[in-house]
């Protein structure tokens, strides 16, 4: 466990959370214009 895997680990899990918030952004997004698409 040196450095550099533990840059490695450090660079994945920033990943995983920008696209873990990425998804849940589009996924809001994505619900509301549905909920405000249909005027029933």
């Amino acid at each position: 466990m040196d450095y550099g895997w533990m840059s490695h680990a450090l660079l994945w899990i920033i990943g995983l959370m920008s696209v873990g918030s990425a998804v849940a952004v589009v996924g809001a997004l994505f619900t509301l214009g549905r909920s405000g698409y249909r005027k029933d």
